[in-house]
């Protein structure tokens, strides 16, 4: 939690909004997960998401849902990628948080995930499917070892939601910019400055808006309004893209595609987050 928490310090000193960067996990494969962490860390983001694929990612848009289905079809599992996870902190000490979706953690066990995700180097879990009334057992796992956790607010939550979110996030909440599923898109909805300004009023924890955010534009417009913001289907996009091309050139190997393209897509938001 404490790489977190600097994180957001070091970008509030420097007058910008953190930038955080979405993986899924095992895709294009799980040797990628690793390489491509690094260039992002390297490109400039200040924490890095790694989704662990699951069969019926709910809160996912058609991109995610692809990637996550793609890991899953090539052998990712949470303890492969707790694996890969404890290989890339041996080169690289950017934060990295977890998204999991409720199923695969309770099959692997809450408190045997949380021992583990801190032993393999994370320092954050989003549960997007596990409401804060329900996560009591999650809490109990993930406090004592530090590790943050980080629950989801929405357009539709009421105040009496956001208190007890408020009450129960640690690391940063998650500010859901739109009703809907991840994916990029061209407009974030004016609705989040509502979010925000509601959730300010009830927590110091800094706020990190998500869901949609895919441009430039887009950061800019929330870089003086937010604490972070989270960049996943554009990320994943253009992984698959690069994938794609090198395929049809012998001449691209060692997931250099790849890396070239999140550090094309990724500096100039990383750019936009100055305030």
């Amino acid at each position: 939690m404490q790489r977190i928490q600097q994180a957001f310090q070091r970008a509030n000193k420097e007058k910008r909004c953190a930038f955080i960067a979405y993986l899924t996990a095992g895709y294009p494969s799980l040797a990628a997960t690793p390489v491509l962490a690094e260039a992002l860390a390297a490109a400039g983001a200040d924490i890095v998401e790694l989704g662990i694929p699951f069969s019926d990612p709910l809160a996912d848009g058609p991109t995610i849902q692809f990637s996550s289905a793609q890991a899953l079809e090539k052998g990712a599992t949470t303890r492969k990628i707790l694996d890969a996870v404890s290989r890339l902190r041996k080169t690289c000490d950017v934060p990295l948080v977890a998204m999991g979706y409720a199923n695969p953690l309770f099959h692997y066990g809450l408190p045997a995930f949380a021992r583990d995700a801190v032993s393999a180097g994370f320092d954050g879990v989003v549960v997007p499917d596990l409401p804060p009334e329900e996560a009591q057992e999650w809490m109990r796992a993930a406090r004592p070892r530090k590790l943050a956790t980080i629950f989801l607010s929405a357009p539709t939550s009421p105040e009496g939601r956001l208190k007890r979110i408020a009450a129960c996030s640690t690391g940063f909440i998650y500010c859901v910019s739109l009703t809907g599923v991840t994916g990029a898109r061209r407009q974030i909805p004016k609705e989040i400055l509502h979010q925000i300004h509601a959730l300010r009023r009830l927590t110091r924890t800094p706020l990190a808006v998500g869901f949609g955010v895919s441009r430039p534009d887009h950061v800019r417009w929330l870089a003086p309004l937010a604490d972070g913001v989270i960049v996943g289907s554009a990320i994943v996009q253009a992984v698959a893209r690069a994938g794609q091309k090198s395929q049809k050139s012998k001449k691209l190997k060692n997931f250099s595609a790849q890396v070239k393209a999140i550090t094309h897509l990724v500096k100039p938001l990383v750019e936009a987050t100055r305030r």
